[in-house]
């Protein structure tokens, strides 16, 4: 069985005529290829976006699990049998390590200048695990990682107050200590061992990492933990164990998901993410209109040819896939454009940033307000998918009114003053 095509090729070739710019209707052909382009530009603009979107996305939640625990346990009261705790949690499916850490705020003070910071008391076997850390310490040696009176810093926090490995910081402690004229804020010199860079400026500024012990004594916290940090194979299904970890220590402390702790920073991604895409979908919605309008234009010059074809014996279904081809055509090139010109600007995103900064002579994407070190991209399938097939539906829509409009004309007055 032979099948028909959809479009003849007369009115292919009549369509395509159509669109081809003239002396007199060239401007209806001007305001096609400004729908043509504005599809193309707000199909590659959501693309590029979502992109974006998700590579923040992904780059945070690596980092942010790569330097955090998947699943934070914690005691109403320092826990004193961590070591006990931790091995019982490796025992549940599900869970690769259980690191004991002592955690708490200070004040660093280097050089005449000071800043907060958050320190975590760690031990050297438990940070070489946390790969983040381990495999990205830019300066000085992990190995030194070790004794009371050392300590890893950031890269940015040791650019801001200029120190290199050897050099000393004071951290100042909130908990006082009391002595006979009173409590006085507690004050200790450590070493810097080396410097770390995960490219997360928040974590790259203001973490400290410091050996176990040295932080029990610091903190007053004699063979004592703040909480356990448990990292487990699915990061998805995080909250799923913490559930079993609730259950099997009956209560006895408090537990907690990576998705609770930074539920209010990753929903807030998300809501700018789908507010983004509707901003920018209005782009694609507005080239659409143009076309509308462009046909109308063009049906509307047409009368007298569109009167000519019926009287020869072009029926109505004719007609209207003849104007309908016309838009589609716009519609269907200018997505396919913006799909080629999207996917190659999100590819090479990082170094277009990078040209356009040294064009411009200033910082288009600072980590400061950004917290990464690099303009991240990720294409998604179902992303572009999406995109595409909502603009070929909003074009193809905005063709129908015309078309039909073209197929209604009555041959008798398109050539009545003919």
């Amino acid at each position: 069985m032979q099948l028909i095509p959809l479009f003849s090729p007369l009115e292919r070739l009549i369509a395509f005529r159509y669109l081809r710019s003239r002396r007199r209707d060239g401007f209806i052909s001007v305001i096609a290829g400004f729908s043509l382009t504005g599809i193309a530009l707000g199909v590659a603009t959501l693309i590029v976006v979502m992109a974006v979107m998700n590579g923040f996305r992904d780059e945070l939640l690596s980092r942010i699990l790569g330097i955090n625990a998947h699943i934070t346990v914690a005691g109403y009261a320092p826990i004193t049998d961590y070591l006990k705790l931790a091995e019982d949690l490796k025992k549940i499916p599900g869970v690769v390590d259980a690191s004991p850490v002592v955690e708490g705020q200070v004040m660093v003070r280097a050089k005449g200048d000071s800043a907060g910071a958050l320190v975590r008391g760690i031990s050297p076997d438990d940070l070489r695990r946390k790969t983040l850390i381990a495999d990205n310490i830019k300066s000085g040696n992990i190995a030194d990682f070790q004794g009371k009176d050392t300590v890893l810093i950031g890269t940015r926090m040791a650019e801001n107050f200029g120190l290199k490995p050897g050099d000393y910081i004071t951290l100042i402690s909130p908990q006082t200590t009391d002595t006979v004229i009173g409590a006085i804020p507690r004050l200790k010199d450590f070493r810097i061992a080396g410097t770390f860079e995960v490219g997360m400026y928040e974590y790259d500024s203001s973490n400290i990492f410091m050996p176990l012990e040295a932080a029990q004594v610091y903190f007053k916290l004699p063979n004592a933990a703040s909480e356990i940090e448990v990292m487990v194979n699915d990061p998805e299904k995080a909250g799923v164990i913490a559930a079993k970890i609730f259950a099997q220590t009956g209560g006895k402390y408090r537990v907690s998901d990576w998705k609770l702790t930074n539920s209010h920073f990753f929903n807030a991604l998300n809501v700018e993410r789908n507010v983004m895409f509707l901003i920018l979908a209005l782009i694609i919605l507005v080239a659409a209109f143009n076309i509308i309008s462009s046909l109308i234009m063009l049906v509307k010059d047409k009368a007298k040819a569109i009167a000519i074809l019926r009287t020869v014996g072009a029926t109505r279904g004719s007609i209207m896939r003849i104007f309908f081809l016309c838009g589609a055509s716009v519609g269907v090139t200018g997505t396919f454009l913006g799909f080629l010109l999207g996917l190659g600007f999100a590819r090479n995103i990082d170094t277009i940033k990078g040209w356009l900064e040294h064009l411009s002579g200033t910082e288009l994407f600072s980590p400061e307000i950004y917290f990464l070190s690099h303009l991240p991209a990720r294409v998604e399938a179902h992303d572009v998918i999406m995109i595409v097939t909502m603009s070929l539906v909003l074009t193809l829509l905005a063709t129908i009114y015309p078309s039909l409009r073209a197929a209604s004309l009555d041959p008798a007055e398109g050539l009545r003053y003919e």
